[in-house]
């Protein structure tokens, strides 16, 4: 008996199908079944399912001789299915990596539930993603297996089968199958959910709802759609035949009308000039199963009544009549914006008539995320160092939290915001303020940048579409022109700033001034950082911390990074953090060893708190080099990657440490401790002379005394393997013994 069997009705799907076997048959948990029901399509589809099968033993293939629809073929695949559990999956829809291992993870620790619901995510045809709207419900707080009378909310999750695991075994004790014609998910959800004895949530995207723009039952208008009257007429069947189920009557009742009501609103559903014959049906069925229940919001109470009474043309009008506001009330907001605006870009030109004020310094880091790296560590040093300067720091409300006492707090968009950019004569940024800023002479803007660059950049774009995007090359260099300096890690980036950037600015060679705290940090420091992160002493924290591809859409993570940690057994640990233009990682099965950092605002922080760094062309490893700790480079896409934005130099010939191009040899150099072994050293060593040459702790005093205090001679020299380098992390620093089964690949 497989632990799944992944039943997969099939009809027209030859574009997706592909995808969505190779979604079940590429997950680490092999221990399942495929059902694949041709539901005699007309395309290639069952001779696709019939390659599958003959490659894969898991892949069955059924074939049926006419077209039965969605629901008798479901049912043809439970009859065939001998899994434990039964998990339905649409053919145009996909699993997400790793998902069966944490639905199988979910039911153990939950005492083999009668049913497990776990989330998706709307997955749309122009590449974006939309996530559950009530995902609340799924919380795995509280008891780990309940009735539905714990979680009525339930019943408000998509009423879908395909976002569910069942007990084979339930459903052939209860007898459920399902009903034929379309929205046969409704007649089969409800009974599932107010029959199962035991119900458990996971909280995790395990499925991507594929939203079609053609071809879907959703987006098909069409007569059939009125089938979903005979399905609410099987549901209350149920429950009247079974009375203990009679209390959930109401909630049924009431999403039954919510249900009608967005059928009937639904702009491609409904054929042209059946609107009015389906809200009279909706009436008889409001009238038919009409029971009393808690009194819904007044909005939810005049949408029921209107469906009540069939009044489709009041329904029309009132549905109109919200949807004009709606919109009137996005035009408003769109004037009263475009007048603020004008408004405040009057109150700047007014202000840059007036005197600069010589003792204001205005800062801000990545568009407004908070307070961060070079120009934070420049600000501290300011304070230190020049206190008759008054400094302020552009946040947006979300991260101004991070912004230390002592310094002032600007809003992007406010009067004090332009204000500050009119009148202060120091401006420092690691990207560019606002387009609009117009330097007043006498201004200084220092221009910091955010790492040395491994990826092309700048003008070195232009022959590069998927990277460059739309960006705007004259305004590029338009605030290239703004900058009267520029920082500099090394001379490889000296070089390349001057030429992708070209324009008349100074560059100064003082190393990262965020890269101080790296230099001068104490074992204490470190002790500290890792308890507040949750790092036990005896672990091995490894940071993961990838960079955003150009080339994709919809970004992936490139590392089973769940897989990654079964592979090294219980001693490691996983802090990852994804780039700021990239999605935050999925949660882990295992939350105390895989732990999302992406919010953390101190990247320094993380590095410091971490026994190694896993990256691939992030220029985080530059940074990183200065801890002399290891770092693994991965690199699955290279060629990918290179085609379409394109690096300086390859990085698999001069690596900061280790390289793997895939899973298997990445939990290779894990296991077999090349991760920190003699070669990563000299690696790592040579990778730190060429590109650490200036960081030794004092670059913000250099940038701080040449910019702010003019003082051009006499600085601290750099010296950065003088000193010692940062006391390591604590964790343990034998290498951990890898158990004795434990395979090089697997999964």
């Amino acid at each position: 008996m497989p632990r799944f069997s992944v039943i997969i009705p099939v009809y027209k799907v030859q574009a997706y199908l592909h995808e969505c076997l190779e979604s079940v048959l590429e997950q680490p948990f092999t221990d399942l079944e495929i059902i694949a029901v041709d539901d005699c399509s007309p395309d290639s589809s069952g001779a696709i399912i019939d390659e599958f099968a003959a490659r894969d033993p898991r892949v069955r293939a059924v074939h049926l001789t006419e077209n039965t629809g969605l629901g008798p073929a479901r049912n043809t695949g439970l009859e065939h299915a001998t899994g434990d559990y039964v998990i339905f999956l649409d053919s145009d829809d996909s699993l997400t990596p790793d998902a069966l291992h944490a639905i199988a993870h979910r039911l153990d620790v939950t005492g083999r539930p009668d049913v497990l619901v776990f989330d998706y995510v709307r997955s749309y045809w122009t590449g974006g993603t939309a996530p559950n709207p009530v995902t609340a419900h799924l919380t795995e707080d509280g008891p780990a297996s309940f009735a539905l009378d714990a979680r009525p909310g339930l019943l408000r999750v998509l009423h879908v089968a395909w976002n569910k695991a069942y007990r084979r075994d339930f459903l052939e004790r209860a007898g459920f199958a399902f009903a034929p014609g379309y929205y046969e998910d409704v007649s089969w959800t409800y009974p599932v959910l107010v029959t199962a004895e035991s119900i458990a949530v996971l909280d995790r995207v395990c499925v991507r709802y594929r939203q079609r723009r053609k071809g879907a039952i959703t987006c098909s208008p069409g007569r059939r759609h009125f089938e979903i009257f005979p399905q609410y007429d099987r549901v209350f069947a149920y429950l009247d035949a079974h009375p203990e189920t009679a209390r959930w009557r109401p909630l049924v009742f009431r999403r039954m009308l919510d249900h009608f009501s967005t059928v009937f609103t639904a702009p491609d559903r409904l054929p042209r000039g059946s609107r009015a014959a389906f809200l009279r049906e909706a009436r008889t069925y409001s009238r038919r199963y009409r029971t009393p229940g808690p009194t819904p919001p007044v909005r939810t109470r005049i949408r029921h009544a209107l469906v009540g009474l069939g009044a489709h043309r009041s329904y029309q009008v009132l549905h109109l009549a919200r949807t004009c506001q709606r919109r009137a009330q996005r035009a408003a907001t769109t004037a009263r914006r475009a007048l603020r605006a004008a408004a405040l870009q009057l109150h700047y030109r007014v202000q840059r008539l007036l005197p600069l004020r010589a003792d204001d310094a205005v800062f801000s880091a990545y568009w407004g995320r908070g307070y961060g790296c070079n120009p934070a560590a420049v600000e501290a040093k300011v304070r230190e160092l020049a206190p008759h300067i008054r400094t302020a720091w552009i946040a947006d409300p979300a991260h101004q939290h991070t912004v230390p006492p002592g310094t002032r707090v600007l809003t992007p968009g406010t009067a004090a915001y332009w204000t500050a950019l009119a009148r202060s004569k120091y401006l420092v940024n690691n990207v560019n303020f606002d387009r609009r800023l117009v330097k007043t002479k006498g201004q200084v803007f220092l221009q910091t940048l955010h790492g040395t660059p491994l990826k092309r950049m700048g003008l070195d774009l232009l022959d590069r579409p998927a990277a460059i995007g739309d960006t705007d090359v004259r305004r590029m260099l338009a605030n290239c022109d703004k900058w009267d300096y520029v920082l500099s890690s090394n001379r490889h980036s000296t070089a390349v700033w001057e030429r992708v950037y070209p324009a008349d600015y100074t560059t100064l060679e003082y190393g990262y001034p965020r890269n101080d705290v790296l230099r001068k940090a104490t074992g204490e420091d470190v002790a500290r950082l890792r308890d507040a992160l949750g790092i036990a002493p005896d672990s091995i924290a490894i940071l993961y911390a990838p960079t955003h591809r150009d080339y994709r859409r919809a970004q992936r993570h490139a590392i089973d990074l769940e897989r990654l940690l079964r592979s090294l057994g219980p001693r490691f640990m996983v802090l990852t953090r994804a780039h700021h233009l990239s999605p935050a990682a999925p949660p882990g099965v295992d939350s105390s060893r895989l732990v999302d950092v992406s919010d953390h605002p101190s990247v320094e922080s993380l590095c410091l708190a971490s026994d190694a760094l896993i990256t691939d062309y992030s220029s985080l490893m530059f940074d990183y080099a200065n801890l002399d700790r290891p770092i693994v480079v991965y690199v699955d896409d290279w060629e990918a990657y290179e085609a379409a934005r394109g690096t300086y130099f390859d990085l698999r010939t001069f690596p900061p440490g280790e390289v793997a191009a895939d899973e298997d040899e990445l939990v290779r150099v894990f296991t077999a401790g090349d991760w920190r072994g003699p070669r990563s050293t000299l690696r790592r060593a040579a990778f730190r002379t060429r590109f650490c040459p200036y960081d030794d702790g004092d670059a913000a005093e250099r940038v701080v005394r040449h910019v702010f205090l003019g003082e051009t001679t006499g600085l601290p020299p750099a010296a950065p393997w003088e000193r010692e380098c940062p006391t390591a992390a604590p964790g343990p620093r034998q290498e951990p013994e890898a158990p004795a089964t434990l395979p090089i690949s697997a999964g």
